[in-house]
């Protein structure tokens, strides 16, 4: 059994909410799936490159519903992206209005034990049990990228004036690269998909503290963005969380 709960906030100091986010269980195949977008763009062309990615997203996870045996989750996330990627691309292309926008994507199966999530950009997926809180995803950003050549420790990297500067996004090019994981998860865990507005905030150590405190997911994603509001929220904050 599997609950869930997803919400999204302009936070406090932009006039648009550029995330948008979906998310579903399907009781008849012990099945469940969501996905955060973070959208980018002038003017409101943030806000369409993240619903248009959104909803091609949900068109294809729709096949779940019809699938018969285990699903083919990898190939259907990362069809998902490329799908996604290719119909912002082209209203970018054909839309003056839209020139340049793009999104983030963090998308995810549950299966049972079986996990999928599939990135581009920097939204985030974590999964969180009793003991420990694990970033699944790595972000596609200059900052993530001189952490890992140990130029920036991740609390320099949280500081640094190009935080926010994505290396890969959604839309932005004809052809786009997901990151593809897998992971096993148990009975009590939690998986958190989320946009870089509540990380950006809050710290991984005050994500899991939140989630310990108890509640059901929505309960805990209501007291993540209220602590993202409480710290100033300069940025839109979307949290998508799973309880098995």
């Amino acid at each position: 059994m599997v609950s869930v709960w997803g919400l999204t906030d302009r936070g406090i100091v932009r006039r648009e909410n550029q995330d948008s986010c979906a998310y579903e269980i399907i009781e008849e195949g012990g099945l469940a799936w969501g996905v955060v977008c973070d959208g980018m763009g002038g003017a409101k062309a943030g806000d369409i490159a993240s619903k248009m990615a959104v909803e091609t997203f949900c068109s294809h996870l729709e096949q779940l519903k019809d699938l018969e045996g285990p699903p083919p989750a990898a190939d259907l996330l990362l069809e998902a992206a490329e799908d996604a990627n290719r119909v912002v691309y082209l209203k970018a292309e054909t839309d003056d209005d839209c020139v340049g926008m793009g999104t983030t994507l963090v998308g995810a199966i549950l299966q049972g034990n079986t996990l999928w999530v599939v990135n581009v950009g920097d939204s985030r997926a974590y999964h969180i049990t009793q003991n420990a809180i694990q970033r699944i995803t790595r972000d596609h950003s200059v900052v993530e990228d001189l952490v890992a050549k140990g130029d920036l420790t991740p609390e320099q990297a949280r500081r640094h004036p190009q935080k926010n500067l994505i290396t890969r996004a959604l839309g932005t090019s004809r052809k786009v690269k997901a990151d593809l994981f897998q992971k096993t998860v148990a009975e009590g865990d939690w998986l958190l998909l989320c946009s870089d507005g509540l990380i950006n905030e809050v710290t991984d150590q005050e994500i899991h503290q939140e989630v310990l405190a108890g509640g059901t997911p929505q309960e805990i994603c209501q007291r993540l963005v209220i602590r993202t509001l409480d710290s100033g929220a300069p940025d839109n904050v979307t949290v998508v969380l799973f309880h098995l």
